[in-house]
């Protein structure tokens, strides 16, 4: 499970779609309706939040954002509670932001070039809009 902290328009296709089904799945965790990945290290930071149910529908919104601005069709119906209102952004560590950053950088370089250029070049590059950056090392719950 990837719930990547930079912004979804660096994604392929690919990793797009996968961000949205992982984040449905980590949805599905947080609500407590599966048995799997209850202790998922990328979940520790929803659940740090007043309403995990409420963080994690806001990232789902801005996947959904970026999907509509591709003219895809994600299913809205499947956020069990999209935003209302000013959700309270998340935040994450430069250090992980250049993890994620060079991580993301490997898979664009195998499947997509035009979107490896922009990453590339994006220094620092954008968050997804349900975070901010704070100064810091490798997030704790990451696995490198």
């Amino acid at each position: 499970m990837r719930l990547w902290s930079l912004h979804p328009t660096y994604l392929d296709t690919k990793g797009l779609l996968a961000c949205w089904r992982e984040t449905l799945l980590a949805q599905k965790v947080l609500d407590g309706k599966t048995a799997g990945y209850r202790n998922h290290p990328q979940l520790q930071r929803f659940r740090a939040t007043e309403d995990p149910l409420a963080a994690v529908g806001n990232y789902l919104e801005g996947l959904a954002r970026e999907a509509d601005a591709r003219g895809y069709n994600f299913n809205r119906a499947l956020i069990l509670r999209p935003p209302a209102g000013m959700v309270p952004a998340l935040t994450v560590t430069t250090g992980q932001i250049g993890y994620e950053r060079e991580h993301l950088l490997a898979k664009l370089a195998v499947r997509d070039a035009q979107r490896h250029a922009v990453l590339a070049g994006a220094d620092p590059p954008e968050l997804h809009p349900s975070f901010r950056s704070v100064a810091g090392d490798i997030e704790p719950w990451e696995r490198p």
